[in-house]
């Protein structure tokens, strides 16, 4: 089984939230690209690791002199560059994002986020991105699954999330996106009391502390994820 986990792994790599954090600052960016692949056997020859190392700092938009160079001498939107070659190196099907763009500065995470895009489209890659950013939700997801306290809420198509959502907890996540519109008549759902711990959640469902639809039979009976529509599933006794 280990060595079936190892074989696994080459396919499905992870992009890290913090850019500085995430790469090893006594490593030059060759040697960090290149250990995926070495380590997984991908390239074995000197040569064909560079010319890799290179190709990816190309597809990130890296200038060729990178590689020599170590972590310290990069802002955080080029080391999360590099950090997506990295993630690349062996050419995997399956990439988790988990907050990449959180600790960068608002000019950097379009860029990084169009990046990330650009790969999906060219390398045909498959990603679970992990954010608390719904204006990024909207933008980059085919279909979006809502967690709270550690629970899937509800899974659905982007424009049925964001049009047709059914739990009430996806409610107030969107009534807190800013709107530009004066006029609108949208109101902010504010939640009261704690949020709780996924080490000692509340029996029943757990949100029913905060949710102002909540039934006494929220409190005793844990709702399942249901299928409510055609590709769309909610865990919620009250809709």
């Amino acid at each position: 089984q280990g060595e079936e986990l190892r074989r696994l792994r080459r396919h499905m790599q992870l992009v890290f939230q913090d850019p500085y954090g995430s790469l090893n600052p006594r490593m030059r960016i060759l040697d960090v690209i290149a250990e995926p692949m070495i380590v997984h056997g991908v390239a074995r020859r000197p040569r064909d690791v560079y010319d890799r190392v290179i190709e990816l700092l190309d597809i990130v938009g890296m200038p060729h002199d990178s590689a020599n160079r170590h972590p310290h001498a990069f802002s955080g939107g080029q080391r999360q560059r590099i950090a997506i070659a990295r993630a690349l190196a062996n050419n995997p099907d399956f990439v988790v994002a988990d907050e990449p763009v959180s600790a960068l500065d608002v000019s950097i995470q379009a860029q990084i986020i169009n990046l990330l895009q650009d790969l999906q489209d060219k390398l045909g890659l498959t990603y679970l991105f992990i954010t608390h950013d719904l204006s990024i939700v909207r933008q980059v997801s085919d279909r979006i699954a809502i967690m709270y306290a550690g629970k899937l809420v509800e899974i659905a198509g982007r424009d049925d999330i964001f049009n047709d959502h059914r739990h009430p907890y996806t409610e107030a996540l969107l009534s807190a996106i800013p709107v530009l519109d004066t006029d609108s008549t949208r109101q902010r759902i504010v939640l009261s009391g704690q949020v709780p711990s996924p080490m000692n959640p509340p029996t029943g469902c757990r949100f029913h502390t905060r949710c102002p639809l909540a039934q006494p039979r929220c409190a005793v009976d844990e709702p399942p994820l249901e299928l409510r529509a055609p590709g769309h599933w909610a865990a919620c006794w009250v809709r």
